[in-house]
């Protein structure tokens, strides 16, 4: 069975999520002044101030980017507590990046206690909105049956919906499942259709699976020029199979 990808519930992709971060996720510490990013440091309390003066006087976009600012500790000290506040405020004026974001943290139980209920919640709210990353994840809870009943005619949906907007994780997931015909009648075009999406985006897995369609002919003519390219894609990120693979058609 093929591996699905989750998306912001990661915390690589928390960034994604919680927009406009270019720190590594994990590796966020409260800007030192007095380090030689001491001007960084200074321009991130300033701007700190500045989004907290907003945020209490009730705007939802300065609430979520204060949100941020905790979760990351950009100009503050980092606090998943004062993050969640902040990102539910916004969350409850309907600010759809702050929802997703409010749902990742009861997901991960970051600054709040874990749970799954509050996480779909939230997840759908932002999602009804058009939220691809949270319409992403809610096809992940659909999918595994967390915090709501398994249903994978629904994970098919959202994850529909998010590869429409451009997502590669969901639109690699879609692949998946009308490779199997699961939540979908199976159908292997349409399974090469959203890889290629995903593959042109980037990504490795979607990579390794277009070529391997296209070196078995599987919803696509055969044709193994195409098979190393793609494979090759998928080798020169790394991914392990899609190496042997190359290793393989070298010989």
């Amino acid at each position: 069975m093929l591996r699905m990808i989750r998306g912001c519930v990661e915390l690589f992709a928390v960034c994604l999520v919680l927009a406009g971060c270019s720190d590594e996720p994990g590796r966020v510490a409260a800007p030192n002044v007095n380090s030689s990013q001491g001007a960084q440091g200074v321009e991130d309390a300033t701007s700190f101030e500045a989004t907290k003066r907003a945020a209490e006087q009730g705007d939802a976009a300065a609430q979520n980017e204060l949100g941020v600012m905790y979760y990351f500790g950009r100009g503050v000290t980092q606090s998943y507590a004062e993050a969640v506040k902040w990102h539910g405020l916004a969350a409850e004026q309907g600010h759809a990046k702050a929802q997703c974001s409010l749902g990742v943290m009861y997901d991960e139980g970051q600054g709040v206690t874990q749970s799954d209920a509050e996480a779909m919640k939230w997840y759908r709210k932002a999602a009804e909105q058009g939220h691809a990353y949270a319409q992403f994840n809610l096809g992940v809870m659909y999918d595994e049956g967390q915090g709501v009943a398994k249903n994978e005619a629904e994970a098919v949906k959202w994850w529909r919906k998010a590869a429409e907007q451009g997502d590669a994780k969901a639109q690699y997931n879609l692949g998946v499942m009308y490779d199997y015909g699961r939540g979908v009648a199976k159908d292997e075009a349409e399974a090469v259709k959203w890889w290629r999406k995903a593959a042109e985006q980037g990504l490795a897995d979607a990579q390794f699976e277009l070529a391997s369609m296209y070196f078995h002919g599987r919803g696509v003519a055969k044709d193994e020029a195409e098979a190393k390219k793609w494979y090759q894609k998928a080798a020169d990120q790394g991914h392990q199979k899609a190496q042997d693979a190359v290793r393989a058609l070298s010989r």
